[in-house]
């Protein structure tokens, strides 16, 4: 039987679809042996459900790939066993005893990487994720065992930065010795990481129907696109050979151009689409996709301003083409209205910094996404908005042009776009978003 050579945060949709399945494979190829524990990061987990079934489960990967429908099963048995540090803390600390570990992974959620600071040492187990691995790396440490390489795939900036530090903290918390400290950050690999694949969980409509055809009852099915990217920042091809096995995995030093694209592109691309689609009469993204109109306003938004934006290369239009496959994936119901949570602070982090960049860059302020700000206040004057009570308050009543001054909405002096967002607006409400789309697809850049 192959060693335990990863120790996994976790035990949800997402890890289970994403990182699991690829570990899986790595054996499945030959490319690399091991075996993951599934550490349960919070007292109320599924660690229990999944042991019930031996670690395994099924996984459907679907979607459209190459511009063909894929709907792919793999049955993933790399889970060894799960650990529940709330009912046996000796089991989870002995975990550092094995000098076969050499890979710590996470998705505690992003409110799972905090520094509480009111933990024990001794606690069994330390409430924050970041204090319970505190706990196994200094036993790990005490034994005179080698360091981990940690990637964790939280969805913050920085997540291993960020891991590293709150660790850090509750070293001084604890008064652990500086040569503690120093084993942390010499003998430790602590690589920031982007994960990049829409996992769609328990399929709860579908089960039955998907039971019958792998032939038994599988309570921890799960499902996700075919797409994937994870960018990892270290140089671990040697020790993990995903490139080898075929995977889209970036080993790099700087993550950050890679969240650019992504957030710019895939959810700026949702931002700027979802609101004026909604007026428009539609209410999932697959319905965006096949509408003529709205298909065309996405795809001057991608490729004609976010992309210029970015610096037009083969990878940010390649990457463009991937997100609208994604976007007509069959598989996935994905409503407007749930991707309008939030609207506003979505907007000011993942489309107006492309709107201001293009306009420095080209001097003039792209159209389709100039327009998605008028399509926000509109949206926003409806009954279907669902943000923090103020805003929806503020949005509702003011006018554009006090709307564009609200800089704490926006980080930003918008004063000069309050012409444009105002024509683009009174358009809409006068003639109807069909009407309004055509005005816009017709326009190259607006000064």
């Amino acid at each position: 039987m192959a060693k335990e050579r990863v120790i996994q945060f976790g035990e949800g949709g997402f890890l289970r679809g994403f990182v699991d399945y690829f570990f899986h494979k790595l054996n499945e190829k030959g490319v690399w042996e091991g075996k993951i524990v599934i550490v349960q990061p919070i007292e109320k987990g599924m660690c229990e459900m999944l042991m019930k079934q031996n670690c395994e489960y099924n996984l459907y990967l679907r979607g459209i790939e190459d511009g063909k429908t894929v709907n792919e099963r793999t049955h993933i048995e790399v889970i060894s066993r799960c650990v529940n540090p709330y009912e046996d803390f000796d089991s989870y600390i002995k975990l550092a005893e094995n000098p076969d570990f050499r890979f710590i992974i996470s998705n505690t959620t992003e409110a799972g990487i905090e520094y509480i600071g009111t933990e024990k040492k001794d606690d069994k187990p330390a409430k924050s994720y970041p204090a319970k691995l505190t706990q196994l790396l200094f036993h790990r440490f005490e034994l005179g065992l080698p360091g981990f390489i940690l990637i964790p795939c939280e969805l913050i900036d920085d997540n291993a930065d960020h891991l590293k530090e709150c660790i850090l903290k509750y070293a001084e918390l604890w008064g652990l010795p500086d040569e503690f400290k120093a084993w942390i950050e010499n003998e430790n690999d602590f690589c920031n990481s982007l994960v990049d694949r829409i996992v769609t969980g328990y399929p709860r409509d579908e089960a039955e129907e998907l039971w019958k055809e792998i032939g038994y009852q599988d309570n921890m099915l799960d499902t996700a696109e075919i797409f994937h990217l994870w960018v990892i920042g270290g140089h671990h091809e040697d020790e993990l050979p995903f490139n080898k096995a075929g995977f889209h995995v970036v080993w790099t030093d700087d993550v950050h151009p890679y969240k650019r694209r992504k957030v710019r592109i895939l959810n700026g691309g949702h931002t700027s689409m979802v609101l004026g689609a909604y007026l428009y009469g539609l209410k999932t993204v697959g319905e965006c996709l096949k509408d003529e109109t709205v298909s065309a306003f996405l795809n001057k938004c991608i490729f004609d301003e976010i992309v210029p934006t970015l610096g037009n290369t083969e990878t940010d239009i390649n990457f463009g083409k991937a997100v609208l496959e994604r976007f007509s994936n069959p598989f996935i119901k994905h409503q407007l209205l749930s991707i309008a949570l939030n609207s506003v602070s979505k907007f000011q982090v993942r489309v107006l910094p492309t709107i201001l960049e293009y306009k420095e860059k080209f001097g003039a302020y792209p159209p389709a996404l100039t327009f998605s700000m008028a399509a926000l206040i509109a949206f926003y004057r409806t009954d279907n908005a669902n943000d923090g009570e103020e805003i929806m308050k503020y949005m509702k009543t003011a006018s554009v042009s006090d709307i564009l001054k609200k800089k704490e909405y926006w980080d930003a002096d918008l004063t000069e776009m309050i012409p444009l967002v105002e024509r683009y607006y009174a358009l809409i409400e006068e003639k109807g978003m069909k009407e309004a789309y055509d005005t816009v697809l017709k326009e190259k850049e607006s000064t």
